[in-house]
């Protein structure tokens, strides 16, 4: 899944790696690729990403193996990363000149052994090659939107390159997931937009919106998700709930407001016991 929003400053990367953290307690198996220079992904997970540690650049470029610079997360355990280092800022200009440039993300996770369920691949704030590498080792995109004023400016831009890339590169990839971040319930606007979203996008918005939370905030600054910094939060909590509601949808039950969850299977409700 490729998390993906070329505006800066809507929560990608801390929708990456709480949505990580998330599924990962829920029992599944994680890897984040951080594929953005800044390495922000890395930090947050408490991954030490200096410039002589083997990164996504390596991968990329050297076309080492995903295996030999994967790291287990030190607070959570079945959570994995790929971190980024500086390096991987001259990385877009490097990529041009190599054979097979678009898909050699792709052929390093086609060729990682390690079982996994989930794989997010966290994108720079550009539509670059290095998104562009995501897009097509990607089957999905997840994109953030915040709740604020210039919510849906720019992104027909991604839209339209999900299309490109649909259409040339990688035939499987589609839009599944919007998720709403920096959402303020005391807000007028903040709910105008969350409906205006919903309404142009439909049921590819998530029920779950991530508010805006100081303890969201602050956690990377200790290394850690907000999963592990503050559990009992209302950003915590939210980032589980997305992250159950996502698990579902991927063994496609979805909600209904009338039914609660539906299979599309039988399309009866599903049990209790079904969904834990």
């Amino acid at each position: 899944m490729v998390v993906a929003n070329q505006k800066g400053g809507v929560g990608k990367t801390t929708t990456t790696v709480n949505l990580a953290a998330s599924l990962a307690l829920h029992g599944g198996r994680v890897l984040v690729i951080d594929l953005d220079p800044q390495g922000n992904a890395s930090t947050a997970l408490g991954i030490d990403h200096h410039a002589e540690v083997p990164s996504i650049y390596d991968v990329l470029v050297e076309s080492k193996p995903l295996s030999e610079v994967v790291q287990p997360v030190p607070d959570v355990e079945g959570l994995f990363c790929a971190p980024a280092t500086i390096d991987l800022a001259g990385a877009e200009i490097e990529l041009v000149s190599l054979v097979a440039r678009e898909s050699r993300l792709q052929k390093a996770i086609d060729a990682y052994e390690q079982p996994l369920d989930y794989v997010l691949i966290d994108c720079p704030p550009s539509l670059g090659l290095l998104t562009v590498n995501a897009l097509v080792a990607g089957a999905e995109v997840l994109i953030p939107i915040q709740c604020e004023y210039y919510a849906l400016e720019g992104l027909g831009q991604l839209l339209r390159n999900v299309e490109l890339v649909r259409g040339h590169l990688n035939p499987s990839l589609h839009v599944s997931t919007i998720l709403l971040t920096m959402y303020d319930g005391r807000t007028r606007l903040a709910s105008q937009v969350a409906d205006e979203v919903r309404n142009h996008f439909g049921e590819e918005v998530l029920r779950t919106s991530i508010p805006r939370s100081v303890r969201i905030s602050e956690a990377p600054s200790y290394g850690q998700t907000v999963l592990t910094y503050d559990p009992g939060s209302s950003g915590a909590l939210s980032y589980l709930e997305a992250a159950r509601e996502l698990a579902l949808r991927g063994v496609g039950i979805r909600y209904d407001e009338h039914q609660g969850y539906v299979s599309p299977q039988n399309d009866q409700q599903s049990t209790a016991e079904g969904i834990q």
